[in-house]
């Protein structure tokens, strides 16, 4: 069967632009694929090495959301990256061969010193980071990773690696693709991109009440200014939700346009629409959340299954470096 992985920075409960980004499409996945999600807490570390107090809390509620969303422990291999020690050690063994040009010109990395020159993250860490996504994906041999366009150079950088140690030792890791997998864009409440640290985000689980409640914040279209006035849908924040929760988005697109409903209602629809599926979740979420004991074993045994897979092809490695002394 195919093997896919991927993985996720721990950052607490979940969003719905972690549902339609990556979880929706995981879920997915497992039904049809040898699939291998992690919770990437060393990646985390990268860009937010002074911040660890709260990792603890991140990780148990993040995987709270996989569980409650769909993710199966029976179908999909569910670990916490730190926990699988040879992720640290394929890492070190590939920064060995990896030149230093390669690093320098991937493209994330000059954008996010830029967004982030305010704080110190020229760093060993930030620099080596695809390095140890790579280790990510060989220990387990993936041959797809879900990926979106922009990290495709990210993927061609793990292809470039794997090229690069079979060519100095003898080839060990298949040449992972990119599986494409269309999402659609979700924007926050004031339509930036959904984010935790903007303030603009709705949760997989969010209340009833605290969802109507930003349901009503949303940005809409400033031009139409009362409820007859003909509205323009594309770039307001409620339609785009209406597009992914309503089945009559097509109806509601052509009465916005015509003036036939205003605003105001057309955010009540939206939040009986959304209600029901997040319902869905908090109750499972709630259910679970009791099971403490329960959650920490389903997350080691799936760190067991996966430290199993990763050792094995951390034992190829060191027979391919002929270093199995």
């Amino acid at each position: 069967m195919t093997v896919v992985v991927s993985g996720a920075r721990p950052t607490g409960r979940q969003h719905l632009g972690n549902y339609w980004g990556a979880l929706k499409n995981w879920v997915e996945l497992q039904e049809n694929f040898q699939c291998y999600f992690f919770i990437a807490d060393w990646h985390s570390l990268t860009t937010g090495y002074e911040q660890t107090a709260a990792l603890q809390e991140d990780i148990r509620e993040m995987f709270l959301d996989w569980l409650a969303v769909g993710l199966d422990p029976e179908k999909s291999t569910l670990f916490l990256q730190s926990r699988i020690p040879e992720h640290a050690e394929l890492a070190l063994l590939l920064g060995m061969t990896v030149p230093l040009g390669w690093l320098e010109r991937n493209p994330t990395y000059k954008e996010q010193l830029r967004e982030l020159s305010g704080r110190e993250i020229k760093t060993y860490g930030f620099l080596g980071y695809p390095v140890l996504q790579a280790a990510d994906i060989f220990l387990y041999k993936a041959e797809k990773v879900p990926v979106g366009e922009d990290q495709l150079p990210h993927l061609e950088l793990a292809r470039e690696m794997a090229r690069r140690f079979a060519h100095l030792y003898r080839p060990v890791f298949p040449e992972p693709e990119a599986l494409l997998t269309p999402t659609p864009k979700v924007p926050g409440t004031d339509a930036r991109k959904m984010s935790k640290s903007y303030g603009n985000a709705i949760e997989l689980a969010e209340e009833e009440k605290t969802l109507s409640d930003k349901i009503l914040q949303m940005y809409t279209d400033p031009k139409k200014i009362r409820a007859k006035d003909k509205g323009h849908p594309e770039g307001c924040v409620v339609f785009a939700f209406h597009k992914l929760y309503s089945d009559y988005w097509k109806r509601r697109e052509s009465e916005c346009r015509n003036g036939e409903i205003g605003c105001v209602a057309c955010k009540g629809d939206l939040t009986r629409s959304i209600e029901p599926a997040l319902r869905l979740v908090r109750e499972k979420r709630r259910e679970l959340s009791g099971r403490r004991n329960q959650l920490e074993e389903l997350l080691e045994q799936g760190c067991q299954k996966a430290r199993r897979v990763a050792r094995q092809t951390l034992e190829e490695v060191k027979e391919a470096m002929k270093l199995s002394y």
